[in-house]
């Protein structure tokens, strides 16, 4: 029954242990992820679209331009990467226009320190 959509022989992305938890990425894996995510960001930026997944207009922004580049991202990383990855995009951005304000205004940004043991 080849037409059943989850019964797909695809053996690329995440795969899973015989207890159905998510095998450890390779370095490999990682890399594929990696360079999906950054070419999926790319198609966002070149689209000026900053959160594909809060916005109603992002997600469908990001699905028609898109799509094919974030289902080869969900495809070659595990879900919970996808999610964090997309999440921490609007994050650094936020922290980038608060950091860029501060500094219009006078402000002296410095990076926080560790403690270091003495």
């Amino acid at each position: 029954m080849g037409w059943l959509s989850w019964g797909s022989s695809d053996d690329s992305g995440p795969k899973k242990t015989s207890g159905g938890a998510f095998e450890a990425p390779t370095r490999t894996t990682r890399a594929k992820c990696y360079e999906s995510r950054d070419a999926f960001f790319e198609c966002l930026d070149r689209n000026n679209i900053l959160d594909s997944i809060h916005t109603k207009g992002g997600r469908a922004a990001s699905a028609k331009l898109c799509g094919d580049l974030d289902k080869d991202f969900e495809k070659n990383c595990a879900h919970s990467w996808v999610e964090y990855f997309k999440k921490q995009r609007v994050v650094n951005y936020q922290k980038e226009q608060t950091i860029k304000k501060l500094e219009a205004e006078g402000a002296d940004v410095v990076a926080p320190q560790l403690p270091t043991r003495n």
